[in-house]
């Protein structure tokens, strides 16, 4: 595979384990258009590499992935129908995570917020520093948690619990998020590597067609799930994107300030 194509994502191969970093640590990792495009394309190419047989996918530096970044968010406001495009590749980013066989493994190194959060809870298995927090601000922003997130949080805690975060935009710590089964595991920051090493050296070394088959079969259910939510969260969160609040939250951010929010 022609990883080398990439520019804002890094890999690294240990034996049959391919660790796929987020790689901009100055921005805390937020996705913008180019991360956004790769995103879209790097689970499909993962799943066809023959040389590797478990994924991990993490953040590079102090971080996991910060979710959107605020300049693209201006540019979406600016720019005519650019949602479209955003939308389509959101839909491959979710499909794929899904679509993929080999067992992906989440190591939350920091916070995972927005779709950064929605990209570790469609993992597989999560591992997260006990330092790290989780949560799904798009509210916060003036946006509908389009990019699935409405469709995992609740599957993993339930409705009551999912609606509270993502109506509040709050984030958890790891430590609460493996309490009540957002994630699985949240560990020292000093052992994260070595228990996520051990957990993928250990699927690494399992019957690979039967993990994967397995994982295939268990994701049925899921996938059917994102069918009927992902097209109706994502035309909302396009919606939103329009609405002065969205702008509002663009500015106050920007000017490091708190939103006053209209309902408009």
């Amino acid at each position: 595979m022609h990883f080398d194509q990439y520019q804002t994502l890094q890999f690294d191969r240990l034996g049959k384990v391919l660790q796929v970093t987020l790689n901009r640590p100055d921005k805390l990792n937020a996705v913008d258009e180019e991360m956004h495009g790769e995103l879209a394309c790097v689970f499909s190419d993962v799943a066809n590499d023959p040389d590797s047989d478990v994924i991990v996918l993490t953040g590079a530096g102090r971080a996991f992935s910060a979710g959107g970044d605020i300049d693209w968010m201006q540019k979406m406001i600016d720019i005519p129908h650019s949602f479209e495009k955003t939308a389509r590749e959101g839909r491959r980013i979710i499909h794929s995570l899904l679509d993929c066989q080999k067992p992906i493994i989440a190591k939350v190194n920091g916070h995972a917020t927005g779709l950064g959060a929605t990209m570790a809870l469609f993992c597989d298995v999560i591992f997260a520093s006990e330092s790290a927090k989780i949560g799904d601000p798009h509210v916060s922003v003036g946006l509908v948690a389009g990019d699935g997130g409405a469709v995992i949080w609740p599957q993993l805690i339930g409705y009551a619990r999912a609606k509270e975060y993502l109506l509040t935009g709050d984030l958890m710590s790891a430590t609460e998020a493996a309490r009540i089964g957002l994630i699985n595991h949240a560990v020292a920051a000093s052992e994260l590597d070595i228990k996520v090493e051990e957990f993928a050296k250990r699927l690494a070394a399992g019957a690979g067609k039967s993990i994967r088959w397995t994982k295939a079969s268990v994701n049925m259910g899921l996938k059917q799930m994102v069918q009927t939510v992902l097209e109706t969260s994502l035309a909302y969160e396009e919606m939103s994107s329009k609405t002065a609040d969205h702008q509002e939250a663009v500015n106050a951010f920007r000017e490091k300030r708190t939103p006053q929010f209209q309902g408009r």
